[in-house]
């Protein structure tokens, strides 16, 4: 497993559309692809919030993506019997900073993208066991769904079930006791009492991501449990063994069972990838980076070949960054603001892909070792654009500005976006020079009206970087950028 969350996270992310490398500025338009920026809690906290709602106004935020948990808002969350009320009636549920954040949400006219996740309810799980995440039931959870339907229905244009459901720190079991995968079955009834709960609460063609695994795991844990004995059982499912137990399906991609196919507006995952960068594809074919994103693609295309799934099923990558220090799986700053940008044009190059994202606004606590959160632990992540302290990293100047470089021959390709414009605008591509101290202009750009703009360049250079004036009169200026 690339990392470990909060056992209990709840993920706030941004939407916004990408441009294309080496296309005409008349054609980029033909590519939208929305990006996921995560905030975390800050987004949650009446403390933190304004703050943060204006950093993220300022990066060009349109649309956000919430984390719901179960269990923050269930009644008597913590006890073992199922109190007498009516799950599906929205009225019996604390729906807190949710309501306020998606609130402002509707005031700022930003759309809103809810994944209901666990932890989930003491009382709905099948051994009453924290971290309450032991195969939780359907009925109940169809049940809330309905109730999310009524309460969010008018104002959520996307659902998406479940965070990381091939990770022992969500659900459970991930494997059974004889070492082969378990989570994908429990993972499909859930994902089918939430669809069945949002038809009953009104929406009558609800719009539902699946998926949102982790990417790396196992295919099968029998060799390690003569080793390791149940500690072995606590590993991920690899995210493409994962997809074809869910979808009954063998590992040739035929049906293996009896299994109807499943409707859903397209399959979330997580594509992070290593230090090797982001072209790096995993050994183990069922893993798949950001690098490695052809993998699932052809895994879906064959899984509607055997109608277990609406053919060209988009994807979406709902939850992805870059890690700095102190983290284990850390590059330097300014490799997290290269890497970041060449990671968005994978994402971007490849058609059936949906969506990109961006996961922290601030940098989490160091926490414990790898691992930790299996045990409910706490682990830090260092992918934000900030530092712990509040100090901004060169990604929260590059962010708003991305900037692609890539040798191509004896010259160069560059991409970008603005993020920030509402419009088409000019921007300022600035170059340094082998030798030189000072940046000087390399070329004025105009970008097109979603805000992207490419051109190759023979000028050699060591380091680029954007700047550019809103209408406003507020400065950007992008973090120097190295080729790769």
């Amino acid at each position: 497993m690339l990392r470990n969350r909060l056992p209990f996270p709840l993920a706030l992310l941004v939407c916004f559309t990408l441009g294309a490398l080496g296309v005409p500025a008349q054609a980029l338009a033909s590519h939208n692809e929305a990006v996921f920026f995560e905030g975390s809690t800050e987004l949650l906290s009446p403390v933190k919030r304004p703050r943060a709602l204006a950093q993220l106004k300022a990066l060009g935020v349109t649309a956000l993506r919430i984390e719901l948990a179960w269990h923050d808002v269930a009644p008597a969350a913590n006890s073992a019997t199922r109190p007498n009320f009516d799950a599906t009636n929205p009225a019996n549920y604390s729906w807190g900073e949710y309501d306020a954040l998606i609130n402002e949400a509707q005031r700022l006219h930003w759309k809103v993208l809810l994944t209901v996740t666990s932890p989930v309810p003491r009382w709905a799980t099948s051994n009453r066991k924290a971290p309450y995440i032991t195969s939780p039931n359907d009925t109940d959870f169809e049940r809330f769904m309905a109730a999310v339907a009524r309460h969010y229905g008018s104002e959520v244009s996307l659902f998406s079930i479940w965070n990381e459901p091939n990770h022992p720190a969500f659900l459970r079991p991930q494997f059974s006791s004889d070492g082969q995968p378990a989570s994908p079955r429990v993972y499909r009834g859930l994902y089918q009492a939430a669809y069945t709960g949002l038809v009953a609460g009104g929406i009558a063609h609800p719009q539902v991501l699946m998926g949102e695994t982790a990417p790396f795991g196992y295919d099968t844990v029998k060799s390690l449990l003569r080793s390791e004995h149940a500690k072995a059982l606590l590993h991920d499912v690899a995210p493409l063994a994962f997809l074809r137990g869910m979808l009954c399906l063998n590992a040739r991609y035929q049906k293996s069972g009896t299994c109807g196919p499943l409707q859903t507006a397209g399959y979330a995952h997580h594509a992070y990838t290593l230090p090797a960068g982001p072209y790096y594809r995993p050994p183990e074919r069922d893993d798949v980076t950001i690098g490695a994103l052809s993998r699932l693609t052809n895994a879906l295309d064959k899984a509607a070949q055997a109608h277990a799934i609406p053919a060209h099923v988009p994807v979406y990558l709902t939850e992805f960054g870059v890690e700095t220090a102190p983290n284990q799986l850390a590059v330097s700053f300014s490799q997290q603001a290269q890497f970041d940008a060449i990671d968005e044009h994978i994402a971007w190059s490849n058609p059936r892909v949906a969506a990109f994202s961006q996961y922290l606004l601030k940098d989490d606590p160091p926490g414990g070792p790898a691992g930790s959160s299996v045990n409910g632990g706490f682990i830090g992540f260092q992918t934000g654009l900030e530092t712990i302290k509040g100090k901004h990293k060169p990604l929260y100047f590059s962010w708003p500005l991305p900037l692609m470089v890539a040798k191509h021959g004896r010259g160069f390709s560059l991409w970008g976006l603005v993020r920030p414009a509402t419009g088409a605008t000019k921007l300022t591509v600035l170059v340094q020079r082998k030798g030189a101290r000072s940046y000087r202009t390399l070329k004025t750009v105009t970008t097109d009206a979603l805000g992207y703009w490419s051109f190759s360049s023979s000028t050699q250079g060591v380091h680029w970087r954007v700047r550019w004036i809103s209408p406003s009169g507020t400065r950007y200026e992008g973090a120097p950028i190295a080729a790769y």
